[in-house]
């Protein structure tokens, strides 16, 4: 007999059952879950459509407390007595996961390894663990894997560089290559074994080198580098789009301006002085969706990336370079299409009046942040134009003011770069100057954002909005606590506006606790999204806000420019019927571009400390960012890189920490660690590759008790699990987490 058809669903059973699900939900699964015929189709569309409107299906937030009896895992390793641990698949990395310890499977199973996924049943053991029992395999661990070759005894190991991996392979002697101990090598994982390590064969051995950091981190976060052959095909085959159809703006000297080491140049921008007192600013951005057709090959690939991931060394484009390097880089003059966010900002810096167009630009010059602040400042070489360079920053002075009464988040985050030499070796880890005319592009960049969100708006389209929801309640206590260790109060209530938290970060700065309050801050907002439901920006105080500046790199601002090209009838290239399921595809970009910040942040700790190797033994200044039950975690001045002190290299004492975190207090002696002391090192330890390849404390380093003593925290992390057993929260890279929270 066939299913009987049940009454439609309430609004409220349909979001019990999203909230229930272990995995994503579509209509279909919602119609299969309530046995909804043809008949209801329609009406679950309008449903949909309208619980998306009003926000009900924001970006679903896992909840907190008790896990469900079923749900996703992926397995990360053993612990000390060989049982499989594994996480939830979408935790949130900024919280501590729970303890999941994995049954043993069934007799005929394959046995599990480190990176396979399973659907599982759960049963809580008290506290925060559970025992976990496969339901169904869902994919296995990633067939290939990067690791340094060892040797014990007669047999061949690999420790592998991925995080995700805490146990061994074996390598048997046909398999090695000829591999020597200490070798970087790419190895192919064979079928699992039920007991005992699992068996790898080396199929390419790397050189080791700092040209080798970012492939580990590529490799380690699963970052797509492959285009598929239609896809290079399409873009080899891509030609100068017609200008038919576009408005012709050749004739205005738009220019780029980027870093001197900007790889692809995205947007061109103009500005001019209005008769109502106001500024008339021009903001181009290349035409990919010319290119990059809804459903092609490219379209294919550039979905799956979600975006581009930038390494010290390399980029991993989101689209091939003959676009993201070619048709789509405005390069000075060429000709390039372009849509432009043609607007009208108010003396005030208000948003007056704007329209978006296709056009055909050339841009006159390739400026570097440099160049246009030496010039603004008078200081320049006569290559960039003056007046121009004047009518620059008069808008940008207008959108700034408007910025100051909005009251944005205003953090101060230093960002820091690798300095290669020739070979790709590390010399030098530096903070990248920060200018106005940053801040100029910046502002350029978010009022265009801003006026593609409101004309998607009106026009009653659907938007893959920007949003960012307000901090999270448990953060603003952790961040209350954190700041009642160092006097500073945070008033009950106020943490509900960015303004607020400027007031602190104004009452600190200047002081040594300065650089740790905007971490802290940082880490007590909630996370940048995209979703079709708008909430609004909480950092930026926007109502509603929009990525459109940066389609090279960003699959949402190619949504977005489809959004316009489609509503606005600007011809082919837009959604000519309904756009793709946006709540799904937000969060799959969300994730992507977590993926992507993560990868960035571990080739930047690799490169990092790659720059401190050969300076083991040498002392070092330093801030503590991090105080634990197991010792101090301290941001090194010189390069942003960071280290753990073990509680075992503390001045002799019995150390206790205090209820707030933020303090380590010898019970004898009374010698105190707090938060944001600064501090001075003995480096012990660095090893980029993680593993125990790096060179120990020489033997005739003597000591100093008042001096601490670091080791690579890329190593802690390893040997005290910080990403996996509860710590992550206390351990950050110093640039990632200002791109984890992109505006």
């Amino acid at each position: 007999m066939g299913s009987k058809e049940r009454p439609f669903p309430s609004r409220e059973e349909i979001l019990e059952f999203i909230r229930e699900s272990p995995k994503r939900v579509g209509r279909r699964e919602i119609a299969r879950a309530f046995h909804l015929g043809a008949n209801h189709r329609l009406q679950l569309k309008k449903v949909f459509a309208e619980m998306k409107a009003d926000g009900s299906l924001g970006t679903p937030r896992r909840r907190r407390g008790k896990l469900p009896t079923v749900t996703m895992l992926r397995i990360t390793g053993a612990d000390d007595d060989g049982d499989l641990l594994a996480r939830p698949l979408d935790w949130d990395d900024e919280a501590a996961p729970p303890l999941i310890t994995m049954a043993p499977e069934r007799p005929g199973r394959p046995a599990l390894g480190p990176g396979d996924r399973v659907l599982a049943r759960l049963k809580a053991r008290g506290g925060n663990s559970y025992e976990a029992r496969t339901i169904r395999r869902v994919s296995d661990a990633p067939r290939y894997v990067l690791g340094l070759y060892g040797r014990s005894g007669s047999q061949g190991r690999l420790r592998p560089t991925d995080r995700r991996y805490r146990g061994e392979l074996t390598v048997a002697a046909g398999n090695s290559l000829d591999a020597r101990p200490g070798d970087l090598v790419r190895a192919e994982i064979l079928p699992g074994r039920r007991l005992g390590a699992r068996e790898a064969r080396i199929i390419e051995r790397l050189d080791g080198g700092s040209d080798s950091f970012s492939l580990m981190a590529i490799h380690g976060h699963d970052i797509p580098t492959e285009f598929s052959p239609d896809a290079l095909a399409q873009a080899a085959a891509a030609e100068a789009a017609p200008g038919r159809g576009r408005d012709d703006l050749r004739h205005v000297p738009f220019v780029t301006i980027d870093g001197a080491d900007a790889r692809d140049f995205d947007d061109a921008v103009w500005a001019e002085r209005d008769g109502d007192g106001g500024w008339r600013l021009r903001v181009a951005i290349a035409d990919v969706a010319w290119y990059v057709r809804p459903g092609d090959a490219l379209d294919r690939c550039a979905r799956e990336r979600g975006n581009s991931v930038y390494f010290p060394d390399r980029v991993v484009p989101m689209l091939p370079q003959e676009l993201s390097n070619g048709w789509c880089s405005l390069v000075p003059d060429e000709d390039r299409p372009c849509l432009v966010a043609d607007m009208s900002i108010g003396a005030d810096g208000t948003l007056r009046r704007h329209r978006f167009g296709r056009v055909l630009m050339r841009s006159v010059a390739r400026l570097t942040y440099n160049q246009v602040q030496a010039a603004r400042d008078g200081a320049g070489d006569g290559a960039v134009p003056r007046p121009e360079i004047d009518a620059l920053y008069g808008a940008y002075g207008a959108l700034a003011e408007a910025r100051r009464r909005r009251g944005v988040l205003e953090l101060e985050l230093p960002e820091r770069r690798v300095v290669l030499d020739g070979g790709g070796a590390v010399t030098g880890v530096e903070i990248r100057p920060r200018y106005d005319s940053h801040r100029l592009i910046e502002e350029f960049m978010i009022a265009a954002n801003v006026a593609a969100a409101e004309t998607i708006e009106k026009l009653g389209h659907p938007c893959m909005y920007r949003i960012h929801d307000e901090p999270p309640a448990d953060r603003i206590e952790s961040l209350k606590e954190l700041l009642k260790g160092i006097g500073v109060k945070l008033a009950r209530g106020q943490g509900t506006k960015a303004a607020h938290f400027n007031r602190i970060l104004a009452r600190v700065a200047d002081t040594p606790h300065a650089a740790m309050v905007n971490q802290a801050v940082l880490r007590s907002q909630a996370q940048a999204e995209y979703s079709p439901a708008n909430i609004g920006h909480f950092g930026l105080a926007l109502r509603r806000y929009a990525h459109f500046t940066s389609p090279i790199r960003r699959y949402a601002d190619l949504l977005v420019h489809r959004a316009l090209i489609g509503g606005l009838g600007l011809g082919a290239g837009g959604w000519e019927k309904d756009p793709p399921d946006l709540a799904e595809l937000g969060q799959a970009l969300s994730a992507a571009e977590r993926r992507a910040t993560a990868a960035e942040r571990d080739a930047m700790d690799r490169f990092s400390v790659a720059f401190l190797a050969d300076r083991i033994g040498a002392r070092f200044s330093g801030r503590i960012n991090g105080v634990t039950r197991f010792g101090l975690f301290v941001t090194l001045d010189e390069s942003g890189a960071d280290g753990l002190v073990p509680m075992r290299s503390l001045p002799e004492d019995y150390y206790v920490l205090d209820k707030t975190g933020t303090l380590l207090k010898g019970r004898r002696k009374g010698r105190r660690y707090r938060l944001g002391q600064a501090v001075e090192v003995l480096l012990a330890e660095a090893d980029p590759a993680f593993l125990g390849n790096s060179q120990p404390l020489p033997e005739d380093q003597t000591i100093d008790p008042g001096f601490l003593v670091a080791r690579n925290a890329e190593v802690t992390r390893e040997l005290y699990g910080g990403y996996e057993r509860g710590e992550s929260d206390l351990i950050y890279g110093q640039g990632g987490y200002v791109r984890q929270v992109q505006y």
